[in-house]
């Protein structure tokens, strides 16, 4: 590929960071769908729809359609990850190349996992796997985004440190309980997959109190960074405790109506934005200065990142 071509690509490099991070955020949501339409299983093995075909055909109806869409949206966010791999190359950023290299190794990883899934008739504790890793690559967008265009901003303090990275522990545990309430359920995505067997009372329970942990956390944060002046970290952490507040509204709504599709997959989308706003938060404690982020040949990367000013 000539170096005109990435060239070209380079001037947009932050517009396919985005589309990264909106996609794997997307994919996460038309997984849900998957699910909470029971079609899972619509394409019964993999990679493979069908022992005989890589498509959906007539016979496999509606599930069929919907499974195979989802696998089908797999390419494009492999397609957006390849494009801003290349155009972080052809900027001759290095961190951000790392960055969009890691997560262009994340989309087939995501997509042998999904087959795994599949192939174990949606076992939960494999489909937890699987929506864990979607939120990882999510955290690995949002790192990239930072590198692109964030605050200059020096180290943070010690306590505000460990206030965000308790937070962003606390997150991923909530996380990971949202995986096993969702185990415990009645969207299974198939109505022959297995449940994990845990009374689902008891852990929407368990899983509540890690939220109220998160959110006591946040608070905590927001409260330090206005009394330091951390502008930056506040306007973050802020906008976090938003999501958490109207993540845990959502989750109470739709446990005492019996989970409802639409509530259930707003819940989700929320979890991918909950997972990019951790992420924010454990980079906003973290140094950033725009020029220091060098191209790979030592000249300077002017448009690193916006002027938006010392937090």
């Amino acid at each position: 590929m000539g170096r005109t071509l990435l060239d070209r690509l380079a001037r947009f490099l932050w517009p396919l960071a985005v589309a990264n991070l909106l996609a794997n955020i997307g994919i996460v949501v038309t997984g849900a769908a998957v699910r909470l339409t029971g079609s899972g299983l619509g394409c019964p093995t993999w990679p493979r729809c069908t022992d005989a075909s890589y498509v959906a055909h007539g016979e496999l109806g509606m599930h069929g359609a919907i499974e195979f869409g989802n696998r089908l949206l797999t390419f494009v966010l492999a397609a957006v990850a390849v494009l801003c791999f290349l155009a972080a190359l052809g900027a001759r950023h290095r961190r951000a190349t790392r960055l969009a290299f890691a997560i262009g190794l994340g989309i087939p990883l995501q997509a042998v996992l999904g087959g795994i899934t599949v192939l174990t008739d949606l076992n939960p504790w494999v489909v937890a796997g699987h929506f864990l890793l979607s939120m990882a690559l999510i955290m690995l967008c949002v790192a990239l985004v930072d590198e692109l265009r964030s605050p200059t901003r020096g180290m943070a303090p010690p306590l505000l440190r460990a206030l965000a990275w308790a937070t962003f522990a606390s997150g991923w545990v909530v996380l990971y309980l949202g995986t096993v309430v969702t185990g415990a359920g009645p969207h299974a995505g198939d109505t022959d997959s297995p449940r994990n067997g845990l009374d689902p009372a008891t852990v929407s329970q368990v899983h509540a109190a890690s939220v109220y942990v998160l959110v006591a956390l946040t608070v905590a944060l927001l409260v330090a960074a206005l009394r330091g002046g951390h502008r930056w970290l506040a306007r973050v952490t802020g906008i976090v405790l938003l999501i958490e507040v109207l993540q845990g509204v959502l989750g109470w709504v739709q446990y005492w109506l019996d989970l409802p599709v639409g509530l259930v997959a707003l819940h989700m989308l929320g979890a991918g934005l909950l997972a990019a706003g951790l992420a924010r938060i454990a980079l906003a404690v973290l140094p950033h200065r725009g020029a220091d982020e060098a191209r790979a040949d030592g000249a300077p990367q002017p448009h690193a990142a916006t002027r938006i000013g010392p937090s």
